[in-house]
């Protein structure tokens, strides 16, 4: 497909082997350069949201840990802390210790697994099998203490749904301090690899400026300098009990998106190891045993290893919320594809497209829209409505 001016259209997507979910990005280039992007969306929605309104509390602790199924904790970590805000409690401070740990295990898990994804993308699959190797035993960890290696069923309104023994405090911290010599590895290979470099630094520049004017969070923020960390500037569980840092870089390319979730994960062993010593001093309950929800509204803030997750919940003073508002980080990051993309190739365009780590089934949202008027056109019933009629005639044949 070309126009007057010899563009033509790639589509990657909405099936595609860069893409972790379903996605349809349109690149119109010239030659091999990216000139203009387009992103369509909607092969995802899922309801979350509505379906959270006929669940009790406690229930839809279960259903948020599904909005994401790398990072499932951080979505029940803001909505449990949108429910303490609500109810005006604090957590016992073995339950923040927990929460924490809990936490910065998944970035572990997290951020090798996009680690390994980045060296299978750029060809080079020997970071790839490291990383996911060292990556397995993080899994391993969250499986022995939770009973999952996914889907932890740790958080709830109030506290935390299961403790830690002190019999497996000494596990988990073998296993953090077999994974330091690991990292070093991989931290070499970013930093000494000149393919690695080739491909990464200089591509895909985002301006501490358009970061800013996106709205770009986490990594993808503070590998372009903006210095910002939910854990930091909004405190929850136990990370203003303990010491760590920030991980900002200035160079703005896919290189430090890189190196600044490698460094991110020194942070989070550190952040592990202290709050597994506090939990041998810090005896108590685990759970503020919360009766009933009031009315009202509470936020909550969860620092996610792709950047910050918000959940907004009101109650009409029943078991269940009267509404609840979840975003998710890639509904910020996602966007910034507008200025890192436009005159990079379409090789590194893709790559591109993956640093910022997205998750798509996280960032959905419908809404049918005429766009002169920008009036709603179709409401929840039609939508219901629609999706009947189109399986009956599915159906029918």
């Amino acid at each position: 497909m070309t126009s007057d001016k010899k563009r033509t259209l790639i589509p990657v997507g909405p099936y595609h082997p860069l893409q972790e979910e379903p996605e349809h990005f349109l690149l119109y280039v010239e030659g091999e350069k990216v000139v203009e992007i387009d992103w369509k969306t909607g092969y995802n929605h899922r309801g979350i949201e509505k379906l959270a309104e006929g669940m009790s509390y406690d229930q839809v602790t279960f259903l948020v840990e599904r909005v994401c199924g790398i990072c499932s904790t951080s979505h029940p970590i803001a909505y449990t802390n949108a429910v303490e805000d609500l109810c005006g409690i604090d957590i016992p401070d073995r339950a923040k210790y927990i929460k924490s740990i809990v936490g910065e295990l998944e970035r572990l898990h997290s951020h090798l697994l996009w680690l390994g994804l980045a060296g299978h993308y750029i060809g080079y699959d020997t970071v790839w099998m490291w990383a996911w190797k060292y990556r397995e035993p993080v899994l391993e960890i969250m499986e022995a203490v939770t009973g999952n290696r996914n889907n932890y069923a740790m958080m709830k309104p109030g506290g935390i749904r299961r403790d830690i023994d002190d019999g497996d405090i000494p596990i988990i911290m073998k296993m953090v301090d077999e994974l330091k010599p690991q990292l070093d590895l991989l931290l070499g290979a970013v930093q000494d690899d000149p393919m690695i470099h080739k491909r990464t630094k200089g591509v895909g520049i985002l301006t501490p400026e358009d970061a800013r004017a996106y709205g770009a969070i986490g990594p993808t923020a503070r590998a372009s300098g903006v210095d910002v960390d939910v854990r930091r500037d909004h405190p929850y569980a136990a990370y203003d009990l303990v010491d760590w840092d920030v991980i900002v870089t200035q160079n703005c390319d896919v290189f430090d998106r890189a190196a600044v979730r490698i460094l991110e994960m020194y942070e989070a062993i550190k952040i592990i190891k202290q709050c597994l010593e506090r939990l041998k001093k810090v005896k108590g309950p685990i759970d503020a045993d919360i009766k009933e929800v009031p009315p009202g509204h509470g936020l909550g803030h969860a620092e996610a290893p792709r950047g910050e997750v918000f959940h907004y919940v009101r109650s009409d003073g029943t078991n269940r919320p009267y509404r609840h508002k979840i975003r998710a980080p890639s509904y910020c990051n996602v966007p910034t594809f507008k200025v890192t993309c436009i005159g990079e190739s379409v090789a590194d365009a893709t790559l591109i497209l993956a640093a910022v780590d997205p998750c798509y089934c996280c960032t959905e949202r419908m809404a049918v829209v005429d766009v002169d008027s920008g009036r709603k056109t179709l409401g929840p019933s039609d939508l219901v409505r629609l999706s009947r009629e189109k399986t009956a005639r599915l159906r029918r044949g």
